[in-house]
């Protein structure tokens, strides 16, 4: 985990805020003692256009952005771009000390995927630029794997890849994105993750025994998104915070 930054109660802007990770990241901020801002759309703040983005930044010392396009296509990398210009921009103007993204681990691993691909280049777009900062690198979510089933089942059947992946809890996500937030700017990337790696085929079967389910997982390597990955491209590397919370765990909540 980052060095945290003793004494010192922060403000953090955090764009998408009230999304899946963004509503627990502010939550945890505010019981740690900081002042944790929830930004988007709905509040006026749009990174697309910039607006509201000037207001937003106003005296805070972490912007963390967490926003994402409405849906993973060819659009995706002029939506980080234009989006990353218009935060580092007003992120300088501003004055802050420290800009924070989540990114996909192994995104760099599976360039047929465009979303992935436009990842990388939101990571390079925040290296190259002039705020000091950190990326987080997760694996997917357990929240997600439900809508992953989705994408290749009909009544009887869910089509899925034996691609290797090592899913972690949303709750786990913001915490560890907490932790880096308030630190000292890595100027780099940490990788986060479940405690366990499982094949996507076979996490389709336990997701479907605990919901109750009947239908059968067929493996498929060509079936979905996640077909694409190759090897342990999913799998975080050495050296990578890993939550605590199992898939069972979670499961049976």
């Amino acid at each position: 985990m980052s060095e945290e930054q003793e004494g010192q109660d922060m403000k953090i802007a955090v764009i998408g805020g009230t999304g899946l990770i963004g509503s627990r990241l502010v939550r945890i901020l505010n019981a740690r003692g900081h002042e944790a801002v929830p930004h988007s759309r709905s509040t006026g703040v749009d990174l697309l256009t910039g607006r509201g983005l000037p207001e937003a930044l106003a005296g805070a010392d972490v912007v963390v952005n967490l926003t994402k396009p409405q849906r993973f296509d060819d659009a995706s990398p002029a939506f980080f771009r234009t989006t990353m210009n218009h935060l580092l921009t007003e992120a300088a103007a501003a004055g802050v000390g420290h800009a924070v993204i989540l990114s996909i681990v192994g995104a760099d691993l599976v360039p047929s995927l465009v979303y992935y691909q436009a990842k990388v280049l939101q990571e390079d777009l925040l290296k190259a630029g002039p705020v000091p900062y950190s990326i987080v690198r997760s694996t997917q979510f357990f929240e997600f794997i439900d809508t992953v089933l989705s994408w290749t089942s009909d009544e009887h059947t869910v089509r899925l890849p034996a691609t290797l992946m090592q899913p972690m809890a949303a709750d786990d996500v913001a915490r560890a994105v907490a932790d880096i937030s308030v630190g000292v700017p890595l100027r780099g990337t940490r990788d986060i993750a479940g405690p366990e790696v499982f094949a996507l085929d076979e996490l389709g079967r336990i997701t479907l025994a605990a919901r109750g389910d009947r239908r059968t997982v067929v493996t498929d390597d060509g079936a979905g998104m996640y077909a694409a990955a190759p090897g342990r491209a999913l799998v975080a590397k050495d050296g990578a915070v890993i939550a605590e919370t199992t898939y069972r765990e979670w499961l049976a909540r």
